[in-house]
């Protein structure tokens, strides 16, 4: 069957040649996180893609030092900021859009899916019945193929499922932001064993992605430095991937994709900060409500995970 939105993201790109969006990027090294700035360089609109709130798990305390320096750029800039980006609700970082937002404006978005993982988690954590299982928590929730624009240049939604159910990448001009879906060509690809992810899925979201032309410029959420590297990255292009991604490039089988997969999964420690960041993230950032004496509270379940 005819993939319609990967065609029209495939002739986006290849018409994006002369009108390129500016992308700035800032990297949270506790979390291995890259947060990116892009926009519109003719009409100095833009978006903020996969925000970070500092947290210290140790001392419960938060912090928006990350978050002011993008405010402080985007101001020294003069952007205006219309969207605040999520590609998916993040197991290892707190979301700091809700802070942006709250500096800067923009509308906070995430793929429709997002209501498949808040179901998950609302019995991992028993929220009650105040807690919104429907998206509701987002100011716009995108579909697979949906179009939108930063400034004049256009963009299209692709769902990218297999990390979790509710991963998306956005293509924006010629560049396109996929979260977690896949790293740095020496690293690899996400993992699958969240609750809701699925292998199978995630490879053949790799594959729609690799798809898009060589060209295309990837910008990637994470970046742990493959052994042999010295410097963080979160940039390539389509091409480098399909070439040289030590768990993807073109030749390698799905199922046997699926069975290296599955055992390095197996491996893996869960993330430092699952617990704080998905109770955090699938309420589009915002911390949980305050209690009687005013503090907020985040829960632990013991023996879940």
């Amino acid at each position: 069957m005819k993939d319609a939105a990967l065609e029209r993201a495939r002739e986006q790109v290849l018409a994006a040649a002369e009108r390129r969006v500016q992308v700035r990027t800032f990297f949270d090294e506790p979390t291995f996180t890259a947060t990116h700035v892009v926009y519109d360089p003719a009409t100095r609109r833009g978006a903020i893609v996969d925000s970070v709130l500092n947290f210290d798990a140790a001392s419960g305390r938060t912090s928006t030092r990350g978050a002011d320096e993008i405010i402080a750029y985007v101001k020294h800039e003069s952007l205006t900021i219309d969207w605040l980006l999520e590609t998916h609700a993040h197991a290892d970082h707190l979301s700091a859009a809700p802070y942006l937002q709250g500096k800067l404006g923009g509308r906070l978005a995430i793929g429709r899916e997002i209501a498949t993982v808040q179901a998950v988690f609302g019995k991992v954590f028993n929220f009650g019945a105040e807690f919104a299982r429907d998206g509701s928590q987002f100011d716009h929730l995108f579909d697979d193929g949906e179009t939108f624009s930063i400034g004049e240049i256009p963009a299209i939604v692709l769902h990218v499922p297999g990390h979790t159910p509710a991963d998306v990448a956005y293509v924006i001009g010629d560049a396109a932001f996929v979260g977690d879906t896949l790293f740095m060509p020496d690293y690899g690809t996400a993992r699958a064993d969240f609750p809701g992810g699925d292998a199978r899925a995630l490879y053949r979201s790799i594959r729609r992605l690799m798809a898009l032309p060589e060209a295309t410029r990837l910008f990637l959420c994470h970046d742990y430095k493959a052994p042999g590297r010295d410097v963080y990255a979160w940039e390539t292009t389509i091409g480098a991937q399909r070439s040289g991604n030590v768990h993807v490039h073109d030749g390698v089988a799905e199922d046997a994709f699926v069975e290296m997969r599955t055992h390095r999964d197996a491996t893996l420690d869960l993330p430092h900060l699952i617990l704080p960041s998905v109770q955090v993230n699938v309420r589009g950032g915002r911390l949980p409500p305050p209690e009687d004496n005013g503090a907020r509270y985040l829960k632990l379940p013991l023996d879940v995970f």
